[in-house]
This record gives C-alpha cells, sequence and structure tokens, in this order.
C-alpha cells in the first residue's frame, strides 16, 4: 500500500509540472489569466489656431519703386500709386481681415540705373529683389507654421511678380515651406523672367520673352548700364506642381516681359529693356492686355472666385 501511494504521488506530480509546462509554452503560468489588450494611448493634442488666422493669406509684392522697407503691410503708404493696390484694395473692401489675409510685402524695390543720378544712388537690382524674396518667404513660412489650414495666393507685378515667380518655383518644385497644395494660385504681371508655354497666359498672345531671359546673353552689356542686375534666365523647373495655377500676364509690346528675342534689337535698345517704358506703366487701365477687361480687374475676379471656392 505504501509503495503504490508512493507511486500515485508521483503520477499526479508529473501531471502537475506536465500541465505547467504546457501553460508556459502557452504563454501563460499556471492559473494566470492572459492579460486584457489595453486601450491604445489618446493622441497627442495639436495646439489650436491663433485666431486671427485666415483662411486665405493673399500676400502682394509691389514693384520698383512702389514700396519701401519701413512700409505697413496692410495699409501701404509708401506709393499712393502703386499698381498692386488696384489688386489689394478690393480684396480688403470685400473680406473680412478673419478670411482674407491680405498682406503686402515692404520691401527697398529699387533698381541702380546710371543713366540718371537718382539711379546711381539705389539699391541694385540684385540687393533689391533678394530683399524683397527674403521678407516674402519670412511672411509665408510664419504662417505657413502658424496656420496650419490656411491657403495662399501670391500675385507681384514688375519686380514684384519676378519675386512672385521665384517663389512660386520652389513652392511647385517642393523646396519651400509652403507645400504645393496649400498655393491657391499665383499672379504674375510684366514677370522679367517669362517664358513662352511656362505657366498659363490668360490674356493676348504674346512672342517675345522676359528680359532677364533676353538679355542673359549680354550680360556684360546690362551690368554696364545697370550695376548689380544679374540676368538669371528662365527658372529651372518652370513652376512645376503648380504650373496649372500659375498665371502669367504681360501687355504686349512691354519690353519687360515681351522682350525681343533677336541679339541685334536687344543690343540696340539694352537701356530701355532695364527702364519701365510707357506701356509697362499702363496696366491698370489697359484693354490691350486681357481683352474685355484689365489686368487688376481680372486679378481680382480670380482670386474672388477662388477664395469663395473654399
Amino acid at each position: 500500500m505504501r509503495k503504490l501511494l508512493i507511486v500515485v504521488s508521483a503520477i499526479v506530480v508529473i501531471a502537475l509540472i506536465a500541465v505547467g509546462i504546457a501553460q508556459w509554452r502557452a504563454g501563460r503560468g499556471p492559473g494566470v489569466e492572459p492579460p486584457t489588450a489595453q486601450p491604445p494611448a489618446p493622441a497627442p493634442e495639436v495646439p489650436a489656431e491663433p485666431e486671427w488666422c485666415p483662411a486665405v493669406q493673399f500676400v502682394a509684392i509691389p514693384g520698383t519703386w512702389e514700396s519701401s522697407p519701413g512700409d505697413d503691410p496692410f495699409n501701404p503708404q509708401a506709393n499712393q500709386l502703386s499698381f498692386m493696390l488696384s489688386i489689394t484694395r478690393p480684396l480688403q473692401q470685400a473680406y473680412d481681415i478673419n478670411r482674407v489675409r491680405v498682406w503686402t510685402t515692404p520691401y527697398t524695390a529699387q533698381f541702380r540705373n546710371i543713366q540718371t543720378e537718382q539711379g546711381r544712388r539705389e539699391m541694385s537690382y540684385d540687393d533689391s529683389r533678394n530683399e524683397g524674396t527674403a521678407r516674402t518667404n519670412g511672411e509665408l513660412e510664419f504662417v505657413a507654421a502658424t496656420c496650419p489650414t490656411t491657403k495662399f495666393i501670391i500675385a507681384g507685378f514688375s519686380q514684384g511678380a519676378v519675386i512672385a515667380g521665384d517663389i512660386a518655383n520652389q513652392i511647385g518644385t517642393r523646396q519651400h515651406a509652403v507645400a504645393p497644395e496649400r498655393l491657391l494660385g499665383v499672379v504674375m504681371i510684366a514677370d522679367g523672367r517669362r517664358e513662352n508655354g511656362v505657366g498659363i497666359n490668360p490674356g493676348a498672345p504674346v512672342g517675345g520673352i522676359g528680359a532677364e531671359i533676353a538679355m542673359k546673353p549680354l550680360q556684360g552689356l546690362a551690368k554696364a548700364v545697370t550695376p548689380g542686375a544679374t540676368m538669371r534666365g528662365p527658372r529651372p523647373g518652370g513652376f512645376g506642381e503648380v504650373s496649372d495655377r500659375a498665371f502669367e500676364i504681360c501687355a504686349p509690346n512691354d519690353s519687360i516681359c515681351d522682350a525681343p528675342q533677336d541679339l541685334g534689337t536687344l543690343a540696340a535698345r539694352a537701356g530701355d529693356l532695364m527702364l519701365a517704358n510707357g506701356i509697362h506703366a499702363q496696366y491698370a487701365t489697359n484693354p490691350d492686355v486681357i481683352p474685355g477687361t484689365t489686368a487688376p480687374a481680372w486679378t481680382v475676379d480670380w482670386a474672388r472666385g477662388v477664395i469663395d471656392a473654399q
């Protein structure tokens, strides 16, 4: 009997050990309930946008002699005849600033020209353009980071159009803080780097090209007339992903954006190409730029259509 009890006890111990091993292999010890699934950790809270963040930020970049570095970006006073005011004022009247924040780049906006005494004292085109680009990008980067849902429209005239086009090039090729999908559109009026077939021309057809492209082969001659004005040629990559909403407006025979392409004519008109001629100064009223309307009226109507669709 004693031997029988020993044998039975041994069998029970072996059985318990076998059960324990089986449970261990199954991932739980004897008598231990499997762990219950833990609820996922809550996602970190995204800070709310500041109350001033608009649905759309409209950035306007004035042309040469139409701005100053100390100007008020919300109420420009440097030049009351500034062409861009014919676009920004109607938009400010149409929308509350909390919906459409109209901001005008304050920069030197000059173009050194040795042909006039005043011109010889001015900032060079390269320095002025770089300043305008930096100030515009500073605003765009600030709003893009602070207001993640804000979309953007950029518009510029003359030197401001060159800056607007350069920034659109950066955005469209994903080299900018503003992603392409956040840019609703860009309007360049009298762009010195305009190319036929790059972007959209909503107006009259023009056969020439921008002065910065036309004059690139004559860089030495251009610098002799306007020191510090680098003719950079076309924009590498064009407008990339925003080509379908990059609008190039140019008056026929405006030598800034519709310059002749033959070198003989270019050499003869080198001085005029670097200056604003009569046609270049008439975009506010010229009926031949966009049939049936004017450049500022078209831009305001287009902007309102894009904004109202948001």
